[in-house]
């Protein structure tokens, strides 16, 4: 099987076991199948017997053992992206492949940690079939249509089936239907399996009728975006058919997915708005910029062309000067003629004029940039993973940071999944937390752990945690498993009893239905009494108890009167907490009577004596309500989307934090919320939906399209100045579509489907909401590195272009040499965005608001710390440049002939550069204005070894360097000068942050995100939703040196792109969702500078890269 087949477990493997071609063969379409297993309950069982006759009628049909399986979706690899031939420079090429590597290490890691998540699951995976009157057990991809398949408590449905004989089967279809209750399968009510379900109770056998893609969860696997191929015929004439027709409102097309050599997808839409024809609409696209995912990588393309143009400016002005100023000092001041055996010696100077020139280009160009932001997003990803966040797609990290608004699921996430006990009303007390053993009379315990051991099914259990220091499993009814709960919170077993008194000995069970709403088993005593125990809804049970257990544990009179005070005083308040209220009652049948007629129900739970009212809840993780004042804290509000009634919901939302008394906030059902945003014609209007939601907190009894409307109002919304950024929780199949729709989807890893994992961004291996606000601090951080790594960056920058470009002009030599520029430049750049970036996030991350998507990248605190330690390191150079040799007693090193030796007049200035540069790293580790540069510096050993490992290397190059790096030995005494004047950088430091940015209005910021009106109005379509300035401004070839720039950007994507390509879901990283199929028209992109063409599986640069960058790489 392919990739498909091993990355799933539910609905892959087997594309479709009914080719088109082959329907002859059986008495039955696949079409038809596919319609059948569409309809759910009566419906189907209508269908059935009016097309089919029963359920044997189909599998005659299907003659049960089809012998031909169709092929599964492969995917090909992609050979690697042809060498860059084009680089030249040793140390230029560094860069590149380190940046490559990098990336490529963190794709193959992050994908193999990806991989190890499900590794269980799918090389474990198998189910049970019938083949040939033999029980065996195939992979789930071995299934075929008409196969009998035995279904057990436990399973996970690999495939749509028929039941054709079941034993008290319960489904839990939430995972497809968000319902929570489980659903009782019957052949005479119910009898339709779905694939992506779990079998809660029973055991049974079906008949399989769809499995792959053409099951219901597969359906919807297929509708984000990864369909298989039999789909296309029937869009393509879909498409045919509506071509001539105008659509009325806005319809979002069902795309197709097309394999390319197996390898890359491209999104083609049918039919847009406004009736213009897909083909059409793709032509106007192309000419589209593309969509840039990542806002910090559309603020660092842009701020990379400013800082490129500046650098251009300085070195043409270099080279110029340089050139005229020895044209006419040589030629007009001192009147020398031109000779011819002179030339070569006038080129060498001009030669030496040009690589002054690139050097100061080289200097002025960030490279470290990209490198900065792959190590910072590598190291996030590698260290969340120990926070419980599996990175699928890298700029999801970055994007959490800006994260405004959280939608999240409450059962499992908020909470913990486990129904509990919570509170008691047990010997006439109301206990609000679970009472200790010795507080409960030995008589009343008797009779609470009998009833409830026996008086809940056998199926139901509690086992051992399946890993060391996990939580118990709860197996079966999951109230029941919180009875059970009780019991081994009030030391008791449970199980002893069930020993004493095994199933078969019960003598008569009244199990629960919704009718009934209670549950009752009926004991046979040795002296030949009876006693029947009862547990049910407290408003049926306690209308049924004449008498109740006292303090001392003997049952008194139970009154109406008393049964209205136990309503208001415990039942009520309970409720209103979002309690369920269970109330468990006895009653005993003495031996001297004839034995009673159990049919008569009625007669049999009637006059009960109570034992005791629990309270039962799925109760709030404990560390919950304080992640979400850090949420609020932080500028981002929380949403509870959950399928749960309100009650709970809001109770539930309080306890959270996401309500809180007093405040001015919406909590709506579903229904409600649609009557709300829909108008008239019951079309969804952005206006209505943007007077509810700023406001809106809770959604209950919420559908899956309810939280993809939602998802999709928010991001759409105008109502505020900065566009929300919003992230989303979700486990079930039913989720995937707003998981797509989301900024960052987060799926669970325990309780999540396969397609929920494959539509998210980030999987949370621990189900937590806590992780979430980790993703929150990680995402903050990178954007923090980023910045700290720029405060450094910049300043080296300008004070090496205004070195090199002032002793240029006036020196005619620039002091810092080409390869000691190369080393200041590469590797200080390289070690300083390792350094930098990889500093671990504090919790004072989640004080400030999110920086939104316009927010600069370089901030006036920052730049007023860039150009005050420019203004200092300059003063430095200069001063050491024009009277370091009066200073120090040496030789001038200024005007030295064209081939001199190394001077230690420049070996000095050189020395003291790179140490003020080394000190500055530290100043750079704060850009709020924080004095405490050193705070922290310790938690951080790659910081503190780069920075010594940095020292020792300098030491190594001016002793030893010679003539290769223009170095020439030093004293100790000239080396102590060099570190004190580097130190003075962090004395500096101080200074400048004593004066308050406030006051500094002249200053600007730098790095900011693309306005909206630099956009031109024809390319704010509505089709797309981000466009990078700064890759508009590449595209008109202005500026064809700092194309380089945007290359290494291009070489760190495409092994990104390739890598993701050679999997469905990274070819759909952005798919649009089907549950807004009738909403929107949405053009599709991958978040890569990669093109994915319709008709090669071949990739090409966002920009194409001219020839004459070699001019860049010659340093």
């Amino acid at each position: 099987m392919g990739d498909m087949a091993n990355n799933s477990v539910a609905y892959t493997g087997v594309k479709n076991a009914v080719k088109e071609a082959n329907h002859g063969d059986f008495g039955v379409t696949l079409a038809e199948l596919r319609s059948l297993m569409e309809l759910r309950a009566t419906d189907a069982l209508h269908k059935i017997q009016e097309c089919y006759g029963d359920v044997q009628g189909i599998c005659t049909k299907l003659k049960t053992s089809p012998n031909e399986v169709c092929g599964s979706v492969n995917v090909g690899e992609e050979e690697e992206e042809s060498e860059a031939g084009w680089i030249e420079g040793a140390a230029i090429l560094l860069s590149v492949v380190c940046v490559v590597l990098v990336t490529a290490f963190n794709d193959w890691s992050k994908e193999k940690q990806f991989r190890g998540l499900q590794s269980r699951i799918e090389q474990e995976q198998k189910f049970t079939v019938i083949r040939g009157g033999q029980v065996i057990q195939i992979p789930v991809a071995d299934i075929i249509v008409g196969d009998i398949a035995q279904v057990k408590y436990g399973d996970l449905l690999p495939a749509d089936g028929i039941l054709i004989q079941g034993n008290d089967l319960k489904i839990d279809e939430s995972s497809l239907t968000g319902e929570s209750d489980h659903v009782k399968k019957s052949l005479d009510r119910d009898p339709m399996l779905l694939s992506g379900t779990h079998v809660m109770e029973g055991s049974g056998r079906m008949v399989v009728t769809a499995v792959g893609v053409n099951s219901q969860t597969g359906i919807i696997f297929t509708l984000l975006g990864a369909g298989g191929d039999e789909e296309e015929k029937e869009k393509e004439k879909e498409k045919k058919d509506k071509k001539s027709k105008k659509q009325d409102g806005a319809v979002e097309n069902r795309n197709k997915a097309k394999a390319q050599d197996g390898a890359a997808m491209e999104m083609q839409p049918l039919k847009s708005e406004d009736g213009v024809d897909g083909d059409e609409k793709d032509k106007k696209r192309a000419n589209l910029p593309k969509k840039e995912k990542s806002v910090l990588q559309g603020k660092l393309t842009k701020l990379a062309v400013q800082i490129g143009k500046a650098g251009l400016l300085m070195s043409a002005i270099t080279v110029i000067i340089l050139v005229l100023y020895f044209v006419i000092d040589t030629f007009w001041v001192q009147k020398r003629p031109w000779l011819a055996e002179c030339t070569p010696i006038y080129i060498q100077y001009f030669v030496k004029f040009f690589i002054i020139g690139v050097t100061v280009l080289v200097v002025a160009v960030p490279e470290g940039l990209p490198l900065a932001v792959t190590i910072s997003l590598a190291y996030s990803v590698k260290k969340m993973m120990k926070d419980n966040n599996l990175v699928r797609h890298l700029d999801a990290c970055e994007t959490m940071g800006n994260a405004t608004a959280i939608c999240s699921d409450k059962t499992g996430t908020l909470t913990m999944n486990r129904m509990t006990v919570v509170q008691a009303y047990i010997n006439e007390k109301h206990y609000k937390k679970i009472p200790e053993p010795e507080a409960i009379p030995e008589k009343i315990m008797g009779y609470l752990v009998t009833g409830i051991s026996v008086n809940c099914a056998y199926t139901s259990k509690i086992l051992p945690p399946e890993k060391e220091g996990g939580l118990p499993r709860h197996v079966g009814n999951k109230t029941e498993c919180a009875l059970l709960g009780l019991l081994l919170d009030l030391k008791r077993d449970y199980q002893d009893v069930r020993n004493e008194i095994p199933e078969e000995k019960l003598h008569k069970v009244y199990t629960f239905n919704s009718v009934r709403k209670s549950m009752s088993t009926v004991l046979k005593n040795s002296d030949g009494s009876f006693r029947i125990f009862s547990k049910g809804a407290s408003e049926i049970v306690l209308k049924k108890c004449f008498k109740i257990l006292s303090a001392n544990g003997e049952p008194k009179v139970f009154r109406p009167r008393d049964r209205d005070d136990i309503v208001k005083t415990v039942i009520e308040p309970m409720a209103s907490e979002g309690l369920r209220t269970i109330c468990l009652a006895f009653r005993d049948f003495p031996a001297g009577e004839p034995e009673p007629e159990w049919d008569n129900e009625n007669d049999i739970v009637t006059g009960l004596t109570c034992i005791a009212v629990v309270g039962i809840e799925d109760p709030v993780r404990p560390e919950v309500p304080d992640a979400i004042k850090k949420c609020q804290r932080a500028g981002i509000t929380v949403r509870m989307v959950t399928g749960d009634n309100i009650n709970t919901a809001r109770a539930i939302a309080l306890k959270c934090g996401i309500l809180n008394p007093g405040e001015d906030f919406l909590c709506l059902e579903g229904k409600d919320f649609n009557r709300r945003i829909r108008n008239e014609k019951g079309e969804i209007e952005q206006e209505r939906i943007d007077k509810i939601w700023p406001k809106l907190r809770v959604l209950a009894r919420s559908s899956p399209t309810d939280k993809h409307t939602l998802v999709k109002g928010i991001i759409d919304s105008t109502v505020f100045d900065q566009r929300q950024v919003v992230a989303v929780t979700g486990d079930g199949t039913n989720d995937g579509p707003a998981l797509k729709k989301a900024d960052v989807g987060f799926a669970m890893g325990i309780a999540g489907t396969d397609v929920a994992k494959e539509a998210s961004d980030i999987i949370l291996t621990d189900d937590n909401f806590t992780s979430i606000v980790k993703a929150v601090m990680w995402g903050r951080n990178v954007y923090d590195s980023i910045s700290k790594f720029l405060q450094f960056q910049l300043t080296v920058n300008v004070v090496a272009v205004i070195v090199a470009f002032t002793g240029a002009c006036i020196t005619q030599d620039s002091p810092l040499k080409a390869v000691q520029m190369l080393w200041v430049n590469l590797i200080m750049d390289t070690l300083a965005s390792l350094a930098l970036a990889t500093e671990p996030p504090t919790e004072a991350l989640l004080l400030r608001k999110p920086y939104g998507r316009n927010k600069p990248l370089i901030s006036r605190t920052m730049m007023k710390n860039i150009l005050g330690h420019a203004f200092y390191q300059l003063v430095v150079v200069f001063t050491l440049l024009f009277a370091g040799e009066r200073i120090f007693d040496i030789d001038s090193g200024r005007n030295a002939p064209l081939h001199a030796p190394p001077s230690e007049h420049y070996t000095i200035v050189f020395n003291t550069f790179v140490m003020m540069q080394l000190f500055n790293e530290i100043n750079a580790r704060k850009i709020h204005g924080e004095r405490n540069v050193f705070e922290g510096i310790f938690n951080n050993a790659i910081f503190c070894a780069i920075v010594l490992g940095t020292f020792v290397v300098q030491i190594i190059i001016v002793q030893f360097g010679g003539k290769p790096f223009s170095c020439s030995e030093l004293s100790i005494e000239q080396w102590l000068w060099s570190v004190f004047l580097g130190m003075g950088t962090l004395l500096w430091g101080q200074l400048i942050s004593t004066i308050p940015t406030s006051r500094l209005k002249f200053l600007k910021e730098a790095g900011h995100g693309t306005q909206k009106e630099e956009i031109p109005e024809e390319e704010l379509a509505e089709d797309v939703e981000e466009i990078d300035h700064a890759e508009r401004e590449l595209r008109r070839g202005q500026i064809l040196w700092f194309r380089g720039l945007n290359r290494i950007q291009t070489q760190m994507d495409v092994v990104n792109a390739f890598q993701s390509g050679s999997t469905i879901q990274g070819a759909l990283r952005r798919q649009p969702s089907i549950a807004s199929q009738h909403h929107d028209v949405t053009n599709i992109s991958t978040p890569t500078h990669v093109v994915f063409s319709s008709t090669t599986a071949s990739t090409t640069p966002a920009h194409p890269v001219p020839s004459s960058i070699c001019v860049q790489r010659v340093i």
